[in-house]
């Protein structure tokens, strides 16, 4: 079995050497076939001299593509370079390279997709918001599978050469969730190992400069995530909620006439029959789009 440890970077100089090295230790010790591959993602600093210093081997972007894509270079660049498994695990050193047997045994077990998930385990440090944000996707994502995922944001994790080239992602924002989903919906095995989440020794978080815009783009990507793989339940709601705003206003029309025999209200019944039509409209574009999945 060959093992490619993959290490998505962008300005991770200060800690890269310290998690290549690791890996090193944990992956000589245990005799396993591996090799690391570091994904620069247009770093501006020195994190692929430093990687490369470190006995890694480096694919660099010739600017930022943001994590989603380099992921999609990840999968690539493994399978190229012979990968039987894949590990995926960050530079930043909050995730412990000491961990990585757990995901191996677990995928020996006959996994194809294996987490790391920092809420089984043990979370040194991580903001209130964060904290929240992880949570609510994980309960989302286990909502949309009916199948408990508590850490669908974990960016530790191992998975198969099946599951690399079968599972095609798309998503220009996460690869997290939408691994999950398709493995799932493709029928392969997933487990969860608890994990250590360290403390960030130095920088700061990509994903979380700013609490409310962390915030702001968490529900975008929940909405997301509903709208491409609920879509009856995401319209159903919208289109449900229009039509019953229409059909109240209709109803309200309907007593007036009934018990004053009041007439009229001219705009108000152009505004019931159209939120009625448009609710109607929306609700058969979630049925036909659920369809069509």
């Amino acid at each position: 079995m060959k093992i490619i440890v993959t290490i998505p970077a962008y300005n991770e100089e200060e800690t890269i050497a310290e998690v290549i090295s690791g890996i090193h230790d944990v992956m000589t010790k245990s005799h396993y076939n591996y090799k690391i591959l570091v994904l620069d993602d247009g770093s501006k600093d020195k994190t692929a001299e430093v990687a490369r210093k470190n006995k890694a081997i480096v694919f660099s972007h010739q600017y930022n593509r943001g994590l989603a894509e380099t992921f999609k270079t990840e999968i690539k660049e493994s399978i190229s370079l012979g990968a039987d498994l894949i590990i995926h695990i960050d530079a930043d050193s909050q995730y412990l390279p000491t961990d990585i047997p757990k995901l191996i045994e677990k995928y020996k077990e006959g996994y194809d997709l294996v987490l790391g998930s920092r809420f089984l385990g043990t979370i040194e440090e991580m903001p209130f918001v964060k904290k929240l944000g992880n949570r609510m996707f994980s309960a989302v994502i286990s909502k949309i599978l009916n199948f408990r995922i508590t850490d669908a944001q974990t960016g530790f994790r191992a998975f198969s050469k099946k599951v690399a080239t079968e599972l095609d992602i798309r998503s220009t924002h996460t690869y997290t969730q939408e691994q999950i989903i398709k493995a799932v919906k493709n029928r392969f095995r997933i487990a969860e190992v608890p994990i250590y989440f360290a403390k960030r020794k130095s920088g700061e978080s990509r994903l979380i400069k700013n609490p409310f815009e962390y915030a702001a783009k968490a529900g975008i990507n929940i909405l997301r995530l509903f709208r491409d793989y609920e879509p009856l339940k995401f319209f159903g709601i919208i289109g449900g909620l229009i039509f019953s705003i229409g059909f109240i206003i209709g109803a309200w029309l309907l007593y007036l006439f009934l018990t004053l025999g009041k007439v009229g209200h001219t705009p108000s019944l152009i505004l019931s029959i159209l939120l009625l039509i448009v609710g109607i409209q929306i609700i058969l574009f979630g049925l036909f789009a659920d369809m069509r999945r």
